[in-house]
């Protein structure tokens, strides 16, 4: 399945979460996609994202690590449906957008929470989630610039005189 979709999924599950559980499962999830979409940028994605893509890859699995795994069959973990990541910048954009969701569906839970764990886990999954985006972001201020700099060298090439 498209990046994309699996993301706008995961955002329609979060805004959807009825309990803590619930809403701690779907962080987990978007933190798991996150992962692989960094995972899959670091191996196909354009070559100057490969870095920061890694580092998605290493925040997000972060993320998953300090919460509880849910129990999840095999075909419900949306980062294992992911087949296709057909256009990078419209895919960090949503990745962007889904991760800041995240982080204040944690907000909201670390408020509330009953107890110390509860708490302390929001807030590490609050700073992973937080570290993500921040990668997110300057993936999409590198292909921006890429963008800016392409249309250059295609006027100064002897094609685009």
């Amino acid at each position: 399945m498209d990046a994309v979709r699996l993301i706008l999924t995961s955002r329609r599950a979060l805004a959807g979460g009825a309990d803590t559980a619930e809403m701690m499962a779907e962080v987990w999830q978007a933190q798991a996609l996150a992962q692989a979409i960094g995972s899959r940028l670091a191996v196909s994605g354009p070559p100057e994202l490969r870095g920061e893509a890694l580092g998605l890859t290493e925040l997000a699995g972060r993320g998953c690590g300090v919460l509880d795994p849910p129990e999840l069959d095999p075909g419900d973990l949306r980062a294992a449906q992911l087949t296709r990541l057909d256009d990078a910048r419209e895919t960090l954009l949503c990745l962007g957008g889904l991760l800041g969701e995240v982080g204040i569906a944690l907000v909201g839970m670390a408020s509330a929470a009953a107890d110390e764990t509860t708490y302390w886990q929001c807030m590490e999954a609050i700073d992973a989630a937080d570290e993500s985006r921040d990668r997110v972001l300057e993936m999409l201020r590198k292909l921006a610039a890429r963008e800016e700099v392409l249309p250059e060298d295609a006027q100064d090439s002897p094609s685009g005189v």
